[in-house]
Formats: structure tokens, C-alpha cells, sequence
């Protein structure tokens, strides 16, 4: 790699000023909501998820850094991309307040967190999980796949999964699932169609974790959870066979997981 120049790093710098200037000024805000905000305020999860997708904006500021990085000198900015890692577990950390972190959990469980942000829209909570995972991609894609935070991802993702997921009122969205006449039909067609599709992936990776990096039996557990929550997730929307299909693949999984803590190949 050729080496960067002086003139061209001053450039960098300048090119990347309002950039800054904005995320200091986002950052600013969310102080400002925070120390006005008590828990118990009417307004108090709507805020959060305010608070979510500022954070979402902050992340998609830090990987442009990256981008003009690599643009203008050839380079990757991990101090960005690192900062941008940190403010996405902020985005989710901003949702498993209000909806909690549950993973397989029944869905009555979550009756009295979604009571508090029933004013917020289906197409609203699907347009902020959209946001939030095309910023997780972007991220991912800019540290590729050789990164030391391959598997780390696994775990940023498995949390973005469980939010997404639990930000969805599934008692009235299988009315809507069911009624091509609603308003919210197609919304909910395809949240439920992504939530399905990431509960997926988050068992597979978890899995693969497991398999090829870690022999933790906790990273196996994970997988088989988000397995049950895809069971459950077909239950609700009465996909009867497809529930039938992951319930076994979950007793597989689990059948070795145990098999291989008894053979000591696990930890």
C-alpha cells in the first residue's frame, strides 16, 4: 500500500468534519432527552425508540467515514467502524428496554411492554427494525469477513433478532397476517416473513459458532432458543407443519448438544 500523504490526510480530516459535527450534535441531543426522561412518563418508550433511531443515524455517520476512508486513502477507518459497532448495541440495547431481550418467550409475556407503545404504528416498528438491520449488513460488510468481530456479530445480530421479534404485537398482527383487506396486510406479511427469516439465521449462526469457534454449550442453547421461538413464531400465524419441522430440528439440536457434553467435547 502506497503511503498517504500529508495533503491527503488533511483532506480526510476536512471531508469528515460535518460528518463529526453531526454525531457530536446527535449525541448531544440524546443527553438532553435523557435527563429529561423518568421512567413511568407516558411518553417514556416512544422516547426510547426516538432515542434507537438517532442511534441508528450515528452508525450510518461513522460507516460513511469509513466509505470516504477507503475512498479518499485506500484504507478502512476501524476507529469508525468501531464506534459504529458500539452505537448499534446502543440502538438495541434502546429496544430491549422497552420490549425486553426475551428470546423464547411466550408471546402473552410481552402483552404489558406492548401496551405502552400501542400508539406506535406496525409500519413504523417495521420501518425502525428495516433501518436498524441495513445498518447491522452495512457494518458487517465493511469489516468483511475476516474480521475479529465475526463471531461477535453473532451475537449483535441474535440481539437484533430478539428485538425485532418482540417489537411486533402478534395478537392483532395474525388478524392483520390473515386479512388481505387490512391496511396493515402487506406490513405485516413481510415483518413477519423477516422475523421468521432472522430467527432462522440466528439459530444457524449460533450453531455454527458452536461448531467451528467456541464448544460453549451456552452458544448451543442460544440456538435451540431461537429455534423454539421460530416454533412458536409458525404456531401464531397456524403454520402447523413448518412448526412441526422446527420442534424436530430443535430436539436434534439438543440431542447433541447433550451428546457432546457427556462426551466432554463441550464447554
Amino acid at each position: 500500500m502506497a503511503k498517504i500523504s500529508e495533503e491527503t490526510r488533511l483532506h480526510f480530516s476536512e471531508v469528515i468534519k460535518p460528518y463529526q459535527e453531526k454525531i457530536i450534535a446527535t449525541l448531544a441531543k440524546e443527553k438532553t432527552m435523557l435527563n429529561s426522561m423518568h421512567k413511568g412518563d407516558i411518553d417514556y418508550e416512544n422516547k426510547k425508540l426516538l432515542l434507537c433511531e438517532d442511534m441508528i443515524y450515528i452508525s450510518s455517520l461513522y460507516i460513511a467515514q469509513n466509505s470516504l476512508s477507503w475512498k479518499l486513502m485506500e484504507v478502512k477507518n476501524n476507529d469508525a467502524l468501531n464506534d459504529a459497532r458500539k452505537i448499534l448495541y446502543k440502538a438495541i440495547i434502546y429496544l430491549e428496554e422497552v420490549v425486553t431481550d426475551g428470546i423464547d418467550v411466550p408471546y402473552a409475556d410481552l402483552s404489558e411492554y406492548l401496551e405502552k407503545i400501542s400508539s406506535v404504528t406496525i409500519t413504523r416498528r417495521y420501518a425502525i427494525i428495516r433501518k436498524l438491520g441495513l445498518a447491522i449488513n452495512l457494518l458487517k460488510d465493511a469489516f468483511g469477513d475476516n474480521s475479529k468481530w465475526k463471531w461477535s456479530f453473532v451475537e449483535l445480530e441474535g440481539r437484533f433478532t430478539a428485538v425485532a421479534k418482540n417489537l411486533i404485537d402478534m395478537k392483532s398482527c395474525v388478524k392483520d397476517y390473515f386479512d388481505a383487506r387490512s391496511e396493515n396486510y402487506e406490513t405485516t406479511v413481510l415483518y413477519i416473513r423477516l422475523i421468521s427469516k432472522l430467527l432462522n439465521d440466528s439459530a444457524t449462526a449460533y450453531r455454527d459458532k458452536y461448531e467451528t469457534s467456541t464448544r460453549r454449550i451456552d452458544d448451543m442453547r442460544n440456538a435451540i432458543k431461537y429455534l423454539l421461538a421460530l416454533r412458536k413464531l409458525n404456531v401464531a400465524i397456524s403454520n402447523s407443519e413448518q412448526a412441526e419441522e422446527v420442534k424436530k430440528k430443535a430436539l436434534v439440536w439438543k440431542d447433541k448438544m447433550d451428546a457432546d457434553h457427556k462426551a466432554g467435547l463441550s464447554n
